[in-house]
């Protein structure tokens, strides 16, 4: 495989680089901003990117919308609409405007009423109801109400190509929020001075932004191959990979937001700085679709 991207696929990281950077928060307080909210729900369903699967675009253009919206903590439901549209593609009958649910629970589902969920070949539609309370503060999470209903079937095929792709989505989601607590951690160490010096030109501090960096960069390698696995190898192959992928993504996505925390210091933790909003939403993704070593049946340091 290339594990570069083409013009086209650049084009289309600009580009959501740009949505996330213009309309994604800043600060804390502008998750309650619903003018801003609706702003970037509406430029999000304009560039039609909740489709993307449906317009026949790869793994590794989802991915990399995706890593874009995580690095900017974009709090506009797309993990669960692109992954809603790749399952009902599959179906005769389409379900508008759907989220995906997992387990008891639907997920990204803020202004959604309705969400699908694979069990086994069979796809389900099921109703959204009260909100639960998570970590997450960029993403909703509701309960179901009352009984799946079946939609269709879908082939052994389009079913495991489907898991692979959501545990390459929510993959490239961590890989995202790791890249953007970096950032964070990166700025305020320049910024942030001990003893008439920035705190990063402290070697402590320089060789934990030096490890996350390479946290990052391995996350990168191993996503890029899983998210092309989804539609160039065998299903078998392509879960595998994109099995790897999460678990790898995961560990590295919390140990960087966490390493982020402890760069700023007591402040870290507090309403007043944006970083631990970025573990939040990498321990609620890395809980999507979890991934055991087991399953893996490797060992990972």
């Amino acid at each position: 495989m290339d594990v570069r991207l083409t013009a086209e696929q650049q084009q289309l990281r600009d580009a959501a680089a740009k949505l996330a950077d213009d309309l994604g928060p800043a600060a804390v307080g502008d998750l309650a901003d619903q003018g801003r909210i609706a702003r970037l729900d509406k430029q999000i369903e304009l560039t039609g990117w909740r489709s993307l699967r449906s317009d026949e675009a790869s793994g590794v253009e989802a991915a990399i919308v995706a890593e874009e919206f995580g690095r900017r903590l974009l709090d506009a439901p797309f993990l669960g609409p692109v992954l809603a549209d790749d399952l009902t593609r599959h179906l005769e009958t389409r379900v508008e405007r759907a989220t995906v649910a997992v387990e008891d629970r639907g997920v990204d589902t803020r202004g959604y009423q309705r969400a699908v969920q694979l069990s086994g070949t069979t796809v389900l539609k099921v109703h959204l109801g009260d909100r639960v309370d998570g970590a997450d503060l960029t993403r909703s999470c509701v309960r179901i109400t009352g009984s799946p209903a079946p939609l269709g079937e879908v082939s052994a095929e389009a079913a495991d190509r489907w898991r692979a792709l959501a545990l390459v989505i929510t993959a490239a989601d961590l890989v995202g929020a790791a890249r953007g607590a970096h950032a964070l951690a990166c700025d305020y160490a320049k910024l942030r001075e001990q003893y008439g010096k920035p705190i990063g030109s402290y070697q402590a501090v320089a060789h934990l932004l030096a490890e996350s960096l390479a946290l990052i960069e391995g996350s990168v390698s191993v996503l890029r191959h899983a998210a092309w696995a989804v539609d160039e190898l065998e299903p078998a192959e392509a879960i595998q990979s994109a099995r790897v992928a999460k678990i790898y993504c995961a560990r590295a996505a919390v140990t960087v937001c966490e390493t982020a925390i402890q760069v700023h210091g007591g402040i870290g933790n507090t309403w007043e700085c944006l970083v631990h909003v970025y573990l939040r939403r990498a321990l609620t993704s890395t809980e999507l679709w979890p991934v055991t070593l087991k399953e893996v049946g490797r060992g990972l340091s």
